[in-house]
């Protein structure tokens, strides 16, 4: 049953759903080409994309949504790079690895072709002293996002634009990727993608500085079911109650941000540690001789080289159409409290580190014997 609190919301969803594409006028035209044209350009790879959403949330603060998509972007990217890293290339066969690349790739080109048009029409509906929202079906946009940016116009609540963009963005690549049957047959159903734990790649890490000892730390979350959509949307909920909870570290966050542009390498975040550049001699495997969460490295440091670097840009297939809302009822996502992350990520992610390091010394054995 909806409250009295909701039942004005369902109304509207169910009001945009019935909603009939408008005739749009030769101004409203260019300004969707231009949108599109803009979009585009800053869609190349997941280093631009990534720092698109800062550069946005930078002049307009009031889009929280942007910041939370900044920084699990920027994991995104961490998470390709880590593919021809210093150990996952000892784990995976190049067929894993460009396999995992393009699921990554596919999801996050996609997500930032649904949302960051969104941005923009808000950004243009400043500049013109009104609302544009109507252009939002002619961009491509579920008609779930309408009310919500209507809603936002009028009232500010950013808490409230930002879970209904992340319950439609993980929506939006339900079926694009994750349930996609390209993907299921090369990621989502082989036992590799039920191994991630192992593989470091569910760990979503906010990088800040302390104000008074200067050391970098972090904080986030963990993905432990990627292949249902509830379970992401409320770990997205949550990673965004746990970036907003505490309004200094927010603001270290944020510094963060914009003093360390997005190169997709993890030495962005720890340089002690990691390198743009391998320093492993040939011939052998890399050794931690202290905990990485001390992050200090006496010997070679691990190689995490730029995603640029790492990978060509990848040329996508135009976005499958379709809408995906279909039942007011997904607004029990928003309704249902979440989680509340502890925000502990440091030893957990360093104790992943660790497990990788021995995965690839075993199996470097292994291959010599």
């Amino acid at each position: 049953m909806f409250s009295s609190k909701w039942r004005p919301l369902k109304k509207e969803l169910k009001a945009a759903w019935k909603t009939k594409p408008v005739v749009l006028s030769e101004k409203e035209n260019e300004l969707v080409e231009k949108i599109r044209k803009d979009t585009k350009q800053a869609n190349q790879n997941n280093v631009t994309r990534t720092n698109a959403y800062f550069h946005y949330f930078s002049k307009h603060q009031e889009i929280d949504w942007a910041l939370l998509a900044h920084l699990v972007s920027r994991n995104a990217g961490w998470n390709m790079t880590d593919l021809k890293g210093e150990y996952l290339p000892k784990l995976l066969t190049g067929k894993e690895k460009r396999d995992f690349f393009v699921f990554l790739e596919r999801g996050n080109w996609l997500i930032f072709q649904d949302a960051y048009p969104q941005l923009l029409l808000y950004e243009a509906s400043l500049h013109h002293g009104r609302p544009l929202f109507h252009l939002l079906d002619a961009l491509g946009v579920s008609k779930f996002m309408r009310p919500f940016w209507d809603r936002f116009w009028k009232n500010g609540r950013s808490e409230e634009l930002t879970k209904a963009l992340i319950v439609n963005e993980q929506h939006y690549i339900e079926e694009r990727v994750v349930r996609n049957h390209q993907y299921m047959t090369t990621v989502t159903d082989k036992m590799m993608f039920k191994l991630q734990d192992v593989l470091a790649m569910n760990h979503i890490l906010f990088p800040y500085v302390t104000p008074i000892q200067q050391k970098t730390k972090l904080v986030g979350g963990t993905v432990h079911h990627f292949s249902a959509v509830e379970e992401r949307v409320y770990l997205g909920r949550s990673l965004y109650e746990l970036l907003y909870s505490v309004r200094s570290r927010l603001n270290q966050i944020v510094q963060w941000c914009s003093t360390h542009p997005h190169t997709g390498s993890r030495k962005d975040f720890w340089p002690q540690l990691f390198n743009t550049v391998s320093e492993t001699p040939p011939g052998q495997i890399h050794e931690m001789p202290v905990s990485p969460c001390r992050r200090q490295q006496s010997g070679p440091k691990i190689y995490s080289p730029f995603l640029t670097d790492a990978w060509a840009d990848w040329v996508h297939a135009v976005a499958e159409p379709g809408d995906w809302f279909s039942s007011v009822q997904v607004l029990d996502l928003m309704k249902k409290n979440t989680k509340e992350l502890s925000g502990e990520i440091e030893p957990v992610y360093c104790r992943t580190l660790e497990e990788i390091e021995f995965a690839a010394q075993a199996k470097f054995k292994i291959s010599r014997e």
